[in-house]
């Protein structure tokens, strides 16, 4: 994988970066490539989040309202 170098880099530059990657739970690294790519109109590298939870039924406002009457939240 190609990489490089910023020589140069503004101190207030650097520590806002290095900010927003800890706010993110990235390193600087990741940060500058996420930057990059919403900056380049990439998509973003998929999540490593789970599934979302997939139920036994479905929610719909039907069952819903059954619920509220019977007095569940």
């Amino acid at each position: 994988m190609p990489g490089f170098v910023i020589k140069d880099l503004p101190d207030e530059l650097h520590r806002k970066l290095k900010e927003q990657a800890a706010r993110h739970h990235r390193s600087m690294t990741r940060e500058v490539l996420a930057v990059l790519e919403q900056a380049l109109g990439a998509q973003a590298p998929p999540s490593k989040a789970p599934p979302p939870f997939r139920g036994r039924f479905a929610l719909t406002g039907k069952f819903l309202d059954k619920a509220r009457r019977e007095g569940r939240e």
